[in-house]
């Protein structure tokens, strides 16, 4: 059974980033290994938000149009619609947890779409959550992957 990662848009944002090259390799790595293994997850949310942060917040900013691309290409995993339940979810999630709303949207769409880790930054690395653990791609390898199937 192939094990589903999904991806915080922060992981995307470093694949763009030239600003920090080997944070940057490492997201490349880790986007390679999810899309040989057809195994990586995000939702409208995380792909809104690389838009967002890519065009306006890089240095340089990535050109609107390829920035599209990039949101298009990752249709391909299917992305979580955010819907009501969802952001039942995400409630559920800031009260028992403490999270901020925005990385409890990430959790509870990574819970409804069935993933076993969230690959992020920005929450704590090794961290669970109900069934999803976080696992920050610049402290963990991409070997996790093997070790979980």
């Amino acid at each position: 059974m192939t094990v589903t990662v999904f991806v915080d848009a922060n992981v995307l944002i470093y694949s763009e980033d030239g600003s920090d090259p080997v944070k940057q390799q490492t997201a490349l790595r880790w986007l390679d290994a999810l899309w040989r293994r057809q195994s990586g997850r995000v939702s409208t949310q995380t792909l809104n938000e690389f838009y967002v942060n890519a065009t306006r917040k890089l240095k340089p900013p990535l050109p609107q149009g390829d920035a599209r691309a990039k949101v298009r290409r990752f249709t391909a995993w299917q992305p979580w619609q955010i819907d009501h339940a969802t952001v039942e979810s995400a409630w559920a999630v800031e009260n028992r947890y403490g999270l901020h709303y925005w990385d409890s949207l990430v959790i509870a769409s990574a819970q409804h779409m069935g993933c076993r880790y969230v690959l992020s930054e920005d929450m704590g690395h090794e961290q669970h959550y109900g069934a999803v653990q976080v696992i920050n791609p610049f402290r963990s390898g991409i070997e996790l992957l093997d070790q979980s199937e």
